[in-house]
């Protein structure tokens, strides 16, 4: 903005009695430019607006319009392509930088001050320096060789997206980023990191490896990323709403209630949260500060009296918001958070903090200034992942809308695939507009996965512009997709065939659904854990020989994170039981490289398993099971029927007939007898 512009800016503030210099207001603007582009807080929505003043005049709200559309179109330097020569010059420059600090190497993680699964623009660091896009990766930096590492899941995704003569690719599966290294980097040699986006985990596994190596593991003051980013993007800045209770079954005092005596019981005076999801679920408070996840960035401490004091950008908290939040929360300035627990240290108070997601400059800083650090698991994850009744009814109403959306989106696929003008792009498009349609819809709650053949084995594989590929007869395709509504989060993967599919696609499509059947109605004992349950979903590929290379199902939140822990289905141990109320994803799968992939995601509920699931009657509550809640039809053309036992086969077709049941008085004529074919039973 020119000084005109600034002059005529500053008229209209005043004019409008809004006690704001005009620095401030272009700083906020700046702020929700580095909002998710999705969210409701864009350019095209006045929403943002109420930061500023809740009753903007006409003519000053299109002067803040055009001011954010311009801030929006800046170019930030994350989205560069493939251009080698731009990737080159920031890796000259990281290095220049290491040398001015007289660092050997430095650690480039895809992380933030809260170790969350999508970041905001600004700590988008690793994507800036390589190129790579996924959500998992850490890149290091020496002075003549550098390396990118990712797991199984993006190992074709960082091979496609970053440049290898600057970067050597390696997947954790064959080589960790410790034995690297450890062969790599000399005796003697210092390691820079950032200790915000590192946890105290992270650093004590690293120290051993590096200890052995006479490498010094080094913390610096400044990221020197940050330092030579030149148009870097500021920390997002959205406004914070209130969840009703209504939605969310229970009022934040008496969560607080709830979790103060843990931590009584441990003798903790405070504990520090740094998920922001753990503090959105306590507070009872959402925001939109990153893509896909409806929270708003903030550390917090909770005390053990039942008070929490959030450390945040105060501006997202409208004087509305801060009364209605109510005494016992107090909103202050990210500024203060080191400040207020170096106060902790100096009372030597016993703070718990979890180990395994906050940051170590949190730990370091509490330890030297006094504090007794008690290693904890965050106290709000397990009552978090354990919904209530009206949590799990806001979930099953969203799933039905969600299977509306789904079963439209599948009958126009099938009508409109054999034209030959359907992309992977235009199918995403089109699915999410038809979830745009319902009730209480809020956004995304992941990057849709619409993968057509070869793509569709790129298991996180995410469209772009270079690989859209067109729908191509006789293939499978494959969508993974999910929203987020006011009462629940949805995440539901389908397979399809487009054309006619081979015999080995039916096989295989068959196996995952037998494995995921037997997920599905599998009956245990209370105790067990996810990962005691994995082979089930396992077993049908394994009797051939296959197996898939992720997780069979995680944790989904109640309008919060598509992923979230601490309970989950995967061969790696997991302790924590599976309790009535967890909401887990039942998701097997086969990819064959080049060719295709086939996964089959629906959410299920853990519950208790009542006397009519069995033969004989018990008077006990010992058992668990499944209730499964997606709502959307399994491709049976691609079912291969004699793979399939009496029990199976009557799993489908109970299946199809509640779909039926519960969507078609919702649909249109059309697509009713488009549900009503695609889910007639299979006969036994």
């Amino acid at each position: 903005m020119n000084k005109s512009d600034k002059k005529i800016l500053s008229s209209f503030l005043i004019d409008s009695g809004i006690n704001q210099s005009v620095e401030s207001v272009l700083g906020l603007i700046k702020g929700v430019a580095a909002a998710p582009e999705y969210s409701s807080l864009t350019a095209n929505s006045k929403n943002w607006l109420g930061l500023i003043s809740p009753n903007l005049p006409e003519n000053l709200a299109k002067i803040l319009v055009s001011e954010l559309e311009n801030i929006i179109n800046v170019d930030d330097g994350l989205n560069s392509g493939h251009d080698i020569e731009t990737f080159k010059k920031r890796l000259l420059n990281l290095r220049r930088e290491l040398k001015n600090k007289n660092i050997t190497g430095f650690m480039v993680p895809l992380a933030d001050e809260h170790q969350g699964e999508y970041i905001p623009k600004n700590a988008q660091r690793l994507t800036w320096l390589t190129g790579f896009t996924g959500s998992a990766g850490i890149a290091i930096v020496l002075n003549t060789k550098a390396a990118i590492f990712v797991d199984g899941r993006y190992t074709l995704q960082a091979n496609m997206q970053v440049n290898k003569n600057l970067f050597q690719i390696n997947s954790l599966t064959q080589k960790t980023l410790n034995t690297w290294i450890s062969e790599t980097l000399t005796s003697g040699s210092k390691l820079g990191f950032d200790s915000w986006l590192h946890t105290p985990d992270d650093i004590n596994r690293l120290k051993e490896s590096c200890d052995k190596a006479g490498i010094e593991l080094t913390a610096l003051d400044t990221n020197p990323i940050d330092t030579i980013w030149t148009n870097q993007p500021c920390p997002p800045l959205t406004p914070v709403v209130i969840m009703d209770s209504a939605l969310t079954g229970q009022t934040s005092p008496n969560k607080r209630a709830r979790i103060s005596k843990k931590l009584k019981r441990n003798s903790l005076a405070a504990c520090v949260l740094t998920a922001p999801d753990s503090i959105a679920w306590l507070a009872n408070i959402r925001g939109n500060d990153v893509p896909y996840t409806p929270f708003c960035l903030a550390f917090a401490i909770f005390y053990s009296d039942g008070s929490l004091d959030i450390y945040s950008d105060p501006r997202k908290f409208s004087t509305n918001i801060r009364e209605k939040l109510g005494p016992n929360i107090r909103v202050l300035p990210n500024k203060d958070f080191l400040p207020a627990l170096r106060a902790m240290g100096k009372k030597n108070s016993k703070v718990g903090i979890d180990y395994s997601s906050s940051a170590e400059i949190i730990k370091n800083t509490l330890t030297l200034s006094g504090a007794t650090v008690q290693r904890i698991s965050d106290p709000c994850q397990l009552p978090k992942a354990k919904k209530n009744p009206i949590e799990l009814d806001g979930i099953r109403k969203a799933h039905l809308r969600d299977g509306i959306a789904l079963t439209k989106f599948l009958a126009w696929v099938m009508e409109n695939s054999p034209n030959n003008n359907l992309t992977e792009l235009s199918a995403a498009t089109k699915l999410e507009g038809f979830r745009r349609e319902e009730k209480n819809i809020q956004g995304l709650s992941f990057p849709t996965i619409s993968g057509m053949g070869p793509n569709a084995a790129i298991v996180h594989y995410r469209a772009t512009k270079e690989s859209n590929r067109k729908f191509e007869q006789n293939s499978l395709y494959l969508v993974d997709s999910g929203a987020q509504y006011l009462d629940g989060t949805t995440d539901v993967t389908r397979t399809v065939a487009i054309g006619i599919p081979t015999d080995e696609m039916k096989d295989r499509f068959t196996r995952v659904l037998k494995g995921h059947i037997a997920l599905a109605t599998a009956v245990f004992p209370k105790g067990t854990t996810g990962s005691q349950l994995d082979i089930l979903a396992r077993l049908p590929l394994w009797e051939i020989g296959l197996d898939y290379n992720h997780g069979t199902g995680h944790g989904v939140g109640s309008y919060l994170g598509v992923h979230e822990g601490p309970q989950r289905i995967s061969k790696q141990p997991n302790h924590i039981a599976l309790e009535p109320g967890m909401v887990i994803s039942n998701e097997p799968g086969y990819y064959k490289p080049n060719e295709y992939g086939i996964r089959i995601e629906n959410l299920v509920t853990v519950m208790e398993a009542s006397n009519q699931s069995f033969d004989i009657k018990r008077d006990d509550h010992s058992l668990l099971c499944f209730e499964t809640l997606t709502l959307v039809p399994i491709d049976l053309k691609l079912i291969e029927k004699k793979l399939l036992n009496t029990r199976e086969i009557n799993w489908v077709n109970t299946y199809h007939q509640k779909i039926r049941e519960s969507l078609a008085p919702l649909l249109d004529t059309k697509t009713q007898g488009w549900l009503e074919l695609n889910t007639q039973a299979i006969k036994l």
